[in-house]
């Protein structure tokens, strides 16, 4: 797919594109031919991605945004669309975890995670419709096992993601008339800095890992890479006729039982 420039022309925006998952998705866009909108927080590690994307032959935007900022997915998209002329592509890859059970989780904490994990989502969804539907484009969400299977100790997280899976196939539903495709991917444990971000020392989260080799049935974690080829996928003219999909890309995590 890399030599194809399949989305040479087309405009990519992808949230969370500083690091992990995010990341992965705005190179492998950019080995694509697109133009890739980098929007993140760290304006050292967006100029740092902003060049990998040039160098892979992309045409990239960096986007210095808080999306924690009310008003702010509104500058994003008005920004895209204003510099490129187009969207074609949404990717929703920013995201936030926390530990916490339905006991001790703090409604602080609750409104914070949802806030990120769906809201923004949401919003962004719609700001970028009217892009998209001139443009037959689409929006792939970057969910989680968790929005697939119950896990314990983290409440909120697997709520925003099972959450965020309905909004895929609801908004699915409602757009496809219109040419828009919405789907969504369900990563198992990658590796990205999502855990350690979340307040998990580093000892943890090596024990974590190591634990995971177990948990999923491939034996081991995955790779950012590996989930921005389906992403990328997803998004492209190879998969014209998926829509409302959920898909598992998690080594077999989500076929096991607890253990």
């Amino acid at each position: 797919m890399t030599e194809n420039r399949e989305f040479s022309g087309k405009a990519v925006l992808i949230t969370g594109a500083t690091s992990g998952i995010g990341r992965a998705c705005c190179l492998r866009f950019a080995s694509g031919g697109a133009k890739v909108a980098i929007l993140g927080r760290n304006q050292s590690e967006l100029a740092r991605v902003k060049a990998e994307v040039a160098e892979r032959g992309g045409e990239p935007l960096s986007l210095t945004i808080d999306l924690a900022i009310p008003a702010s997915a509104e500058n994003a998209v008005s920004e895209v669309v204003g510099v490129f002329g187009r969207l074609d592509v949404l990717v929703n890859a920013a995201g936030h975890i926390s530990t916490g059970t339905i006991e001790d989780t703090s409604l602080e904490s609750w409104d914070a995670l949802l806030h990120i994990n769906l809201r923004v989502v949401f919003r962004l969804m719609q700001l970028a419709l009217p892009s998209l539907i001139e443009k037959r484009g689409n929006i792939v969400n970057i969910s989680s096992v968790t929005g697939l299977r119950a896990f314990p100790g983290v409440l909120a997280y697997c709520v925003s993601k099972a959450a965020l899976d309905q909004l895929t196939r609801c908004a699915a539903l409602e757009l496809a008339p219109k040419g828009v495709r919405v789907n969504a991917v369900n990563p198992g444990v990658v590796i990205t800095e999502i855990h350690r971000r979340g307040g998990m020392s580093e000892p943890d989260y090596e024990a974590f890992l190591e634990r995971s080799k177990q948990t999923h049935p491939l034996g081991r974690v995955g790779a950012p890479s590996e989930i921005a080829e389906l992403v990328a996928y997803l998004a492209s003219e190879k998969a014209s006729w998926i829509t409302g999909a959920t898909y598992s890309i998690d080594g077999g995590r989500a076929q096991t039982c607890a253990r």
